[in-house]
């Protein structure tokens, strides 16, 4: 028998890897560790076999997996949830990512008997948190909503800051002579224009998926990852910030009515996934087992001054003058994940030539795998110990679109009835339901219940209610899911 060819092999670990990572949420469930930290380890198993070290590509992945990682994360983040917290996670994405990166740099710097603009640089790379870890570990958890909310809003916008300073920081070592005044005046134009980029292409995209018709449901996911991808190609044109575009941009479309949106949540969730997958195997591949004894207890160091002195310098100074409390800034502090983020601004260094590109790696490799393991395993019973924990959080209403309508325009809204809804205790037939708007299923413990004119709605149950995806917003009104009056009937 023939043996496997170099395509036949790399098609069978990828499958391998594929499900590796869906059994591995379990563990990562369980033990409220990101799972892909386990895929550093094969990475490195891998590197044995196969010789990689080609910056440019991981750059290419890492990006492109970012754009996927940040345009999930901003479509299932609700904008009234993230207001009352804006302005906290805006200054935690600014102020705290360069207060960490000055106070990594002045370490890196001493640690590491290097320049100061290089220990810096380091400090950029690592300095801010990772949207993919942070998502990943607080998916799970019940953690006050208040802190998760701002925690994803920070992990979502700080990239861009990460990545100036990083670009800033390279040019500064290339060319020392750099005006600082200039580079500040290029931030400010940089986010604003790539603000607008997000808003601009956000608003396109809903025009067209809401109005165009296809006839497979699997091409609406496509087409928003295309905008996605689009935002980010049109804001490196206009040479702004392209992630932020597509962190505004995910806002803005999941903040909308639209098309089909649970099912592009639902593709870009598993894409991610992928992505996600890709980026910590080939940091593992990228990171050489017999360099990193060298360097070892100087990045275990620089790992644990970023966990216990810098980030939290960064968390306080940030939000300094605003109302939480002490030991919700605790917990921000060590919820601050690193992953994906500082593997990808590690290949500028190398891309750049920058004297010494590869101890980067290896220091990131310390950074992500002990914010993990250490963080991430921790933040469930730091949450229990600080009362940071709430015991009954309100489901969002989760539609189920129906695929067999093709252009029905119909959808089924799955809602579980909370505390204080004004629909208990009442009957179906007294609800004034227009004939177009049924309830096709009520779920009661664990029975179903057939829905009938004379059924009381009570606390607990979760009703699946059809209706026309024109009337979505008059079902979440009868059922007290907006005010009433806010609709016309």
């Amino acid at each position: 028998m023939n043996l496997l060819s170099f395509v036949d092999l790399v098609i069978l670990v990828s499958a391998l890897l594929l499900l590796t990572g869906v059994l591995t949420t379990k563990f990562s469930a369980r033990f409220g560790m990101p799972a892909l930290v386990l895929f550093i380890a094969l990475g490195m198993i891998l590197s044995r076999y196969i010789y990689y070290d080609d910056a440019e590509i991981t750059q290419l992945v890492g990006i492109f997996a970012l754009i996927v990682i940040l345009f999930q994360g901003g479509m299932q983040t609700e904008f009234k949830e993230i207001k009352p917290v804006l302005g906290p996670a805006l200054s935690l994405a600014t102020v705290g990512v360069l207060a960490t990166t000055i106070v990594v740099g002045l370490c890196a710097t001493f640690i590491l008997d290097i320049p100061i603009e290089k220990g810096l640089l380091i400090g950029a790379i690592v300095g801010s948190t990772d949207a993919a870890a942070v998502f990943s570990v607080l998916g799970g958890l019940n953690v006050k909503q208040k802190i998760t909310t701002t925690l994803e809003a920070e992990s979502g916008s700080n990239d861009p800051m990460a990545v100036f300073l990083t670009v800033s920081l390279i040019e500064w070592i290339q060319m020392p002579d750099i005006s600082v005044f200039g580079m500040i005046l290029s931030f400010f134009m940089e986010m604003g224009l790539g603000l607008v980029v997000g808003v601009l292409v956000g608003f396109i995209a809903i025009y067209i998926i809401n109005r165009i018709n296809f006839d497979s449901s699997g091409l609406y996911p496509v087409m928003a990852l295309g905008f996605a991808i689009m935002t980010y190609g049109v804001a490196a044109l206009l040479q702004c910030s392209g992630l932020l575009a597509v962190y505004v941009m995910a806002l803005v479309l999941g903040n909308a009515e639209l098309t089909y949106r649970r099912t592009i949540l639902a593709f870009n969730q598993g894409f991610a996934w992928m992505m996600q997958i890709a980026m910590f195997v080939l940091l593992g591949l990228l990171v050489f087992p017999n360099q990193l004894s060298g360097i070892a207890w100087q990045g275990l160091l620089l790992s644990l001054l970023l966990m216990f002195v810098a980030r939290p310098i960064g968390v306080l100074l940030s939000l300094m003058f605003t109302k939480f409390a002490f030991r919700e800034k605790i917990m921000i502090a060590w919820a601050g994940l690193r992953g994906a983020v500082p593997i990808v601004l590690a290949t500028y260094p190398l891309i750049a030539g920058v004297e010494g590109g590869q101890m980067f790696f290896n220091v990131v490799f310390f950074v992500v795998l002990t914010s993990a393991i250490i963080q991430g395993t921790t933040i469930s019973p730091l949450a229990v110990k600080l009362k940071l924990v709430e015991k009954d959080r309100p489901e969002a209403p989760s539609l189920l679109e129906l695929f067999a309508l093709g252009k029905a325009n119909s959808e089924i809204t799955h809602v579980r009835v909370q505390k204080n809804m004004p629909v208990i205790g009442q009957e179906i037939q007294n609800l004034n339901l227009p004939d177009d708007i049924l309830f096709t299923a009520i779920i009661r413990e664990d029975r179903i219940i057939t829905p009938k004119g004379n059924t009381i709605i009570e606390q607990g149950d979760t009703l699946y209610v059809m209706s026309p995806k024109t009337k979505r917003k008059q079902m979440k009104s009868i059922l007290g899911l907006v005010p009433q009056g806010t609709v016309q009937k």
